[in-house]
């Protein structure tokens, strides 16, 4: 009997349900690093059907912090090529931080990526990100005192400046494209940083066994992303109508309702009514811990029925004696006193 070919291995993972919300995208840009799972995204995304494929840009992002990073994207570029695929390389250039190094370096790889698609005149970024990665997200927000939102996870689709972030393999195991790449002779490398244990997420990667062995899977703790995503836009749902219900207004730049809804509504609605009113002005919501403690003061405030003024994350929050709350960005600070 003949060997099995790459693609009589390959009707396990049909791409096409896969990819199946990407059909609708004016183009895509994947990201791939050179690793398993990048490659093995990319292998897919060559092989999805022709006849429904947008137009497919890969791009590599060398943060300029290995020297092996260089051939590590000549070599995703000679492979893209293999496959009939268009590839571009993109430098991190500039000094490096000396702490925060992990997280600066995604702010600027998704920075250098969504420029790209804004510049190819692609809809749509796709990443490879796996079960695996979504469960370590989980453990760290979790062990940082995250809220219900952080423990949503990483999300399957969100938008970055205009441009939507999708990641389709958030539901495969790191170890299924890993077998993957090696039955259909697929080559990847290996990056090093993946085993530094300066970095939180090795670190957490190396206690999943043991979680594992105590049941705390890593499709158990997507499973409880999934739940507590769903609580979470029942909440928001609920916060919204409240807010809606409570006067709402905007004028000149502020915004203000009847502040009664915070102190009438279970403390996590009336949270994410004070988020929401926060969002009107065009905050983003401050830290968890924050705006608890803001949440709280103001709780207090309606039901002694006094006013008090606030500030929280570059906002100006004024609750009158007649208990309306208004709020308002706080104007720049004066500089050279």
């Amino acid at each position: 009997m003949a060997a099995p070919t790459p693609d009589d291995l390959l009707p396990a993972c049909d791409p096409e349900p896969l990819f199946s919300n990407l059909n609708h995208a004016t183009g895509i840009l994947a990201a791939v690093s050179g690793g398993p799972d990048s490659i093995a995204l990319m292998h897919l995304l060559a092989r999805w059907g022709s006849e429904h494929r947008p137009a497919l840009l890969v791009a590599t992002v060398d943060h300029g912090l290995r020297p092996e990073a260089a051939e590590e994207a000549a070599f995703v570029a000679r492979e893209a090529a293999a496959l009939g695929l268009s590839h571009r390389t993109l430098a991190w250039t500039g000094d490096k931080p000396t702490t925060g190094l992990q997280d600066a370096a995604r702010e600027a790889r998704y920075r250098l990526l969504v420029q790209l698609a804004r510049e190819a005149g692609a809809s749509h970024l796709i990443t490879a990100h796996t079960l695996d990665d979504q469960a370590e997200t989980i453990l760290m927000r979790l062990a940082k005192g995250s809220g219900l939102n952080g423990l949503k996870g990483m999300r399957r689709e969100l938008s970055r400046d205009g441009i939507t972030h999708a990641r389709p393999l958030l539901d495969w195991p790191k170890a299924r494209l890993v077998e993957l790449c090696r039955r259909n002779g697929w080559g990847f490398v290996i990056d090093p940083s993946n085993a530094d244990e300066r970095f939180a997420r090795v670190r957490w990667r190396r206690l999943m066994p043991l979680l594992a062995e105590e049941g705390l899977t890593a499709g158990r703790l997507a499973l409880l992303a999934e739940r507590v995503a769903r609580a979470e836009e029942a909440l928001e749902i609920k916060a919204r109508q409240a807010l809606e219900a409570a006067g709402p207004a905007a004028e000149e730049g502020e915004f203000s309702f009847r502040a009664a809804c915070l102190t009438g509504e279970p403390f996590e609605i009336s949270l994410r009514i004070l988020e929401q009113a926060l969002g009107r002005i065009g905050l983003e919501s401050s830290r968890l811990q924050r705006l608890e403690t803001c949440l709280g003061r103001l709780r207090a405030a309606i039901s002694a029925g006094r006013g008090v003024r606030l500030t929280i994350g570059g906002a100006l929050l004024h609750l009158d004696r007649v208990g309306r709350l208004r709020l308002r960005p706080e104007p720049p600070r004066s500089r050279g006193r």
